[in-house]
């Protein structure tokens, strides 16, 4: 009892904030993606060295042998034929995002991630690594001390692992070695690309945009594209138009949606959510087995063998069914969640709920199921 209580005051008060905000507007960097305004995917295979006796074990990783082999000889150290299996290096994918507009010189943060079998990266150094494009050219060179994410320690009767020791970071380090060819000043259309396409929130961008140069510069072509004229705008440059337009503040139109969590329980509804007439009953069945074994020996100084004689006990409970309870025509949130906390159900009793109100038709918004 004192947890559904708990449910209804949490669900109440969330009502309660719902129901009382009002949409605000967003700025447009925060809305759109500007044409060319975009980061490049690196990817690079290389070694960390270092390591305390937790890296790659070579019989069962070769190859991070036949990498450490290339790396030696191609600083002079001819190891053809030798036969070496040290536990302090570990292969490893190394992966970057190159920001818009980044320079030759300037440095960026690095993920490194194990591929072998090395238990931790902890205080590792990777040695230099070239990160490719999805061209096949070296953009940037990674190179130094990993930050891992987790620690693991181990005795002769056990093994404890915190967080996650085989993958860790490198602030600034990787040094772009290549800049991405794009000239941002020699266009003369700019495309504004919606994160979420929606033709009422792209004509109301464009609106703000005409009504901000104070003329008609700005066009939606469809829901998720709306193009500016760059010589329309009179303005020196393109950087220039950015500059001014990304700061203009827009209402997003959303789309009713249900979000439900399965692993931890969590419903979330946005406001423009509908339900038809609908009426809802929930109960719970519950089926008990259990195992009772019994042992059954024979008489002392008698002739037998001791047997197990199976014994099972299965009950079947069904909790106090609820009655129907009714949820009218064209329910807003705050209705809808009245209405279920009148079943007095928990939160995992909602999402099954809600799935059956959607496959019966009656709840109008987009459901997803993580």
């Amino acid at each position: 009892m004192k947890t559904l209580i708990q449910i209804v005051l949490c669900l109440s008060l969330f009502v309660t904030m719902a129901s009382s905000s009002v949409a605000s507007p967003v700025r447009l960097k925060d809305l759109v993606n500007f044409d060319g305004v975009r980061g490049n995917d690196l990817v690079g295979y290389g070694l960390v060295v270092g390591l305390d006796g937790s890296g790659d074990g070579l019989r069962n990783a070769p190859f991070t042998e036949d990498i450490m082999t290339n790396i030696l000889e191609r600083l002079g150290v001819n190891v053809t034929g030798e036969q070496f299996r040290p536990k302090n290096v570990a292969a490893v994918l190394v992966t970057a995002t190159l920001p818009p507009f980044a320079r030759a010189g300037g440095q960026i943060d690095v993920t490194v991630s194990a591929i072998g079998d090395a238990k931790s990266l902890l205080g590792g150094t990777l040695i230099m690594t070239p990160l490719n494009a999805a061209d096949g050219d070296i953009y940037a060179v990674a190179q130094g001390t990993i930050i891992a994410g987790g620690a693991t320690a181990e005795g002769d009767g056990g093994q404890v692992t915190q967080g996650v020791p085989t993958s860790g970071t490198i602030p600034s380090g990787a040094r772009v070695e290549r800049e991405i060819e794009f000239q941002l000043s020699s266009l003369n259309d700019l495309r504004l690309a919606l994160r979420e396409a929606d033709f009422t929130t792209a004509g109301r961008i464009e609106r703000a945009i005409n009504k901000d140069f104070g003329r008609s510069v700005a066009l939606m072509l469809d829901s998720g594209t709306v193009m500016l004229n760059v010589p329309a705008t009179k303005m020196r440059s393109v950087a220039h138009i950015l500059g001014r337009i990304e700061n203009i503040e827009v209402e997003p139109e959303r789309k009713a949606r249900v979000v439900v969590d399965q692993r931890s329980g969590t419903i979330v509804m946005g406001e423009d959510v509908r339900i038809s007439r609908v009426a809802v009953s929930q109960g719970n069945l519950t089926l008990r087995i259990q195992e009772e074994p019994l042992v059954a020996q024979p008489n002392p100084f008698a002739e037998g063998t001791t047997v197990v004689v199976p014994r099972t006990r299965a009950a079947i409970e069904e909790e106090p069914g609820i009655g129907l309870a009714e949820i009218p025509t064209g329910a807003s949130l705050s209705q809808v969640i009245a209405g279920l906390n009148a079943l007095g159900v928990s939160p995992r009793d909602m999402i099954d709920i809600l799935k059956s109100v959607k496959a019966a038709g009656a709840l109008h918004a987009e459901f997803i199921v993580r």
